[in-house]
C-alpha cells in the first residue's frame, strides 16, 4: 500500500480528480453545442428501445452550505409552479421528438429537492411524464427526498405516481455538524420519513452519508454510520466531502480550520467502511454499499453494474434523457447539457425548443478510454482484450495506454495476461489510476497530472 505521503502526492485527497461519472467530465463539454445536433439524436432512438429518464427540480427551501449542487433557494410556491410548468413544456417538446414504442426502464427525480413540489405537483409532472413516455415493465422509478421537505401529503403522492424507490441524503447525524454544514436534519425526522415510505409501500431505500466534514472524528462518524445502519436502508453512498469554495461560494461558510487533515479523512473513510462491512453490506466499488439482496449487488456480481451521473447503477440502457434546467443526457453519440441558468432554461424551453447549451460528440477514442476508465472503477480491473473486442479496436494498442503507469504509481497495478487489475491495497487510488487513461487530462509530455 502507498504511504500516506504518496497518497497525498498523487492527489487521493484532491477535490478537482474526477469522480468520472461521465467521460469526458463536464468541464470538457464544448459550449455552442445546439440543440438541432440532439434532436437529430432523440429522433435516432429506434422503437421499442427502453431509455432513463431524469427530471431535475434546483429548488431548495434551505441552502446547504456544503452543497456543491446547482440549487437555488425559494421561500414561495411560485418560482416552483413556473419551472413546473416550462417543465411540461420540455417533456411535450420531447414527446414530438422521440419514437413512439420508446419506454422509460429508470425514472429518477433530482435536485434540488424534488418534495419540494406540493402534493398536486407531484401528481401533475408525473402525468406530464407517463403522456411523454411510459414506463416499462418492473421500471424503477426514484425520487430524492428530503426529510425536512416532505409530509405524509406529499409521500401519498409520490406513492399514487408509482415511485418505488427512495434516495434521502443524510451527510452527518451529528446536530454540531449539522449546523456548521447549514443541514439540521435530526435522527428522528429521518426516521419517521422512512417509517412513512416503508407503511407506503416503498421498500426500496438508498442513503448518502458524508467523510471529511469539518469537526468530524472516529467516534462522531461511528454514532452517524450506526444510527445510518438502523434504518437499514438497501445501498449506501459513502461520499467524501469536496470543499471546493471556488466552484460553490457557499462553501465559504464552512469553517477550513476544522476540516480533517488527508490522514484523518483516510482513517474516517475507513472506519465507516469496517462499520458497513460489520453490518452485512457488500463492498460496491469506490465508495457504494449494498445489501447481498439489493439490484446494484447483483448487478456487481454479474458484471453488468455501469456508472452513470447519479454514480454507480445496475441500469443498462444506452440512453439517458436529462430534462431541466443543468441537466446532462447522454446519448451512444455523446453528451448534451441544458442552460444551466434556470431563467435562460425557461426562456428556450417554452419556445418549444430543446435547451441544449452545451455538449460533446463522442470519437472512437473517447469510447474506448471511457470503457476502460468504468471498468476500473466498477470492478478494478480491465480485460484490454475484451474491450479491445468490444469496440473494434487493437489489443496491443490499449495496453499501450498504461505504458509508465507502474513507474509512475508502483503497486498499485499487476497483470494477469490481457488483464490489468489495481491491486487491493490500491483501491483508493482506483479514481488516480483512471485518471491516468484520461486524454483531456494529460501533459503536453503525454503522461497523466496525477502523477
Amino acid at each position: 500500500m502507498q504511504t500516506l505521503t504518496q497518497l497525498r502526492r498523487l492527489g487521493l485527497f484532491d477535490a478537482r480528480v474526477p469522480r468520472y461519472t461521465s467521460y469526458p467530465t463536464a468541464p470538457h463539454f464544448k459550449p455552442g453545442f445546439g440543440p438541432d445536433v440532439v434532436t437529430d439524436w432523440i429522433k435516432a432512438i429506434p422503437s421499442g428501445d427502453s431509455i432513463s429518464l431524469y427530471v431535475h427540480i434546483p429548488f431548495c427551501r434551505r441552502l446547504c452550505w456544503f452543497c456543491a449542487c446547482r440549487t437555488q433557494g425559494t421561500a414561495t410556491a411560485e418560482p416552483v409552479r413556473a419551472y413546473l410548468d416550462t417543465l411540461k413544456q420540455e417533456l411535450a417538446t420531447l414527446k414530438g421528438l422521440i419514437a413512439p414504442g420508446v419506454k422509460m426502464e429508470h425514472l429518477h427525480w433530482g435536485g434540488g429537492t424534488p418534495t419540494l413540489l406540493q402534493p398536486e405537483m407531484i401528481t401533475e409532472l408525473t402525468e406530464a411524464i407517463l403522456d411523454t413516455l411510459p414506463l416499462a415493465d418492473n421500471a424503477q422509478f426514484s425520487v430524492e427526498i428530503d426529510p425536512s421537505e416532505v409530509d405524509g401529503a406529499r409521500l401519498d403522492a409520490l406513492a399514487e405516481a408509482g415511485m418505488n424507490r427512495a434516495s434521502i441524503g443524510v451527510q452527518d447525524f451529528d446536530p454540531m455538524i449539522q449546523e456548521v454544514i447549514g443541514r439540521p436534519q435530526s435522527y428522528e425526522i429521518t426516521k419517521e420519513t422512512v417509517d412513512g415510505l416503508r407503511a407506503r409501500g416503498i421498500t426500496s431505500l438508498n442513503m448518502d452519508i458524508l467523510y471529511g466534514l469539518p469537526h468530524q472524528n472516529e467516534a462522531r462518524i461511528t454514532d452517524s454510520v450506526n444510527k445510518l445502519i438502523s434504518l437499514s436502508p438497501d445501498r449506501v453512498a459513502l461520499f467524501g466531502y469536496a470543499h471546493v469554495p471556488w466552484m460553490a461560494r457557499r462553501q465559504n461558510l464552512i469553517p477550513t480550520e476544522a476540516l480533517p487533515t488527508p490522514e484523518g479523512r483516510l482513517e474516517l473513510f475507513n472506519t465507516a467502511r469496517e462499520l458497513f462491512l460489520e453490518a452485512g453490506y457488500e463492498e460496491i466499488g469506490i465508495d457504494h454499499f449494498a445489501k447481498p439482496e439489493d439490484g446494484l449487488a447483483t448487478a456487481h456480481k454479474a458484471g453488468t453494474m455501469r456508472r452513470n451521473f447519479q454514480g454507480y447503477t445496475e441500469d443498462s440502457s444506452e440512453v439517458l434523457i436529462g430534462m431541466g434546467a443543468s441537466s446532462i443526457s447522454r446519448y451512444p453519440q455523446g453528451y448534451a447539457q441544458n442552460e444551466p441558468a434556470t431563467s435562460k432554461y425557461q426562456v428556450a424551453a417554452r419556445a418549444g425548443t430543446l435547451t441544449t447549451a452545451k455538449g460533446h460528440a463522442f470519437d472512437h477514442d473517447d469510447l474506448v478510454r471511457g470503457r476502460i476508465i468504468e471498468l476500473l472503477l466498477c470492478d478494478f480491473e480491465v480485460d484490454f482484450e475484451q474491450v479491445a473486442s468490444e469496440l473494434k479496436d487493437d489489443t496491443a494498442r490499449l495496453i499501450a495506454m498504461a505504458d509508465g503507469l507502474d513507474e509512475a504509481m508502483p503497486g498499485t497495478i499487476s497483470f494477469t495476461g490481457n488483464t490489468m487489475r489495481i491491486e487491493d491495497t490500491a483501491r483508493p487510488l482506483a479514481r488516480i489510476v483512471a485518471r491516468y487513461f484520461d486524454a483531456y487530462e494529460m501533459n503536453e509530455a503525454g503522461h497523466s497530472q496525477a502523477v
